[in-house]
């Protein structure tokens, strides 16, 4: 395990598990959001965040959190010779987003390139422009389609490990 892509809806805990998971291996850790998110919450083009994530995957080992499938396509897991998908119940994520919203807020938690999130990330009646309408509506569809690239597929030969409870990841954890 020296290659490994770990994917998740929002809320899930994935970036968390990401660096301990570096950190246990140790190995680099990277953050997709950080490669994606310029200043003032620009975003990187298709081509700047493809040829950014090149650049790190080309390296021997690493840990790399985040999604971007609709950019990057298969980039990550082209490269990866494990998946690690934190899925635990949509109710948990809900809870684990609000809690990090609400902290992030409250303490001005700079993220990636001075970015800060602020409390139009809980108002969820502004749609996408709310991290918590967010991680509700994309839940499902981030599921189905890690479930069907696990079960099937060009990436199912892929060394999986689906951590569906706190439970699961800390068995995970303690088996490295």
């Amino acid at each position: 395990m020296q290659r490994v892509s770990v994917v998740g809806s929002s809320g899930s805990g994935k970036s968390t598990l990401a660096g301990r998971l570096a950190d246990t291996l140790e190995i680099p850790y990277v953050e997709l959001d950080a490669l994606h998110w310029g200043p003032s919450w620009t975003e990187a083009s298709a081509e700047e965040l493809r040829a950014r994530v090149a650049e790190v995957t080309a390296t021997e080992a690493w840990v790399i959190d985040g999604n971007y499938q609709s950019k990057i396509g298969s980039l990550v897991w082209e490269r990866a010779d494990t998946v690690v998908w934190v899925n635990p119940p949509r109710w948990r994520a809900m809870v684990q987003v609000l809690a990090r919203t609400v902290r992030r807020v409250r303490t001005q938690e700079e993220l990636w390139s001075g970015n800060r999130e602020g409390w139009r990330g809980l108002m969820v009646w502004r749609g996408e422009e709310s991290v918590v309408w967010w991680a509700w509506h994309s839940y499902g569809p981030t599921r189905d389609r890690y479930l069907a690239a696990m079960t099937s597929g060009p990436h199912a030969s892929l060394a999986w490990h689906r951590l569906r409870s706190r439970r699961e990841t800390a068995a995970f954890m303690e088996s490295l």
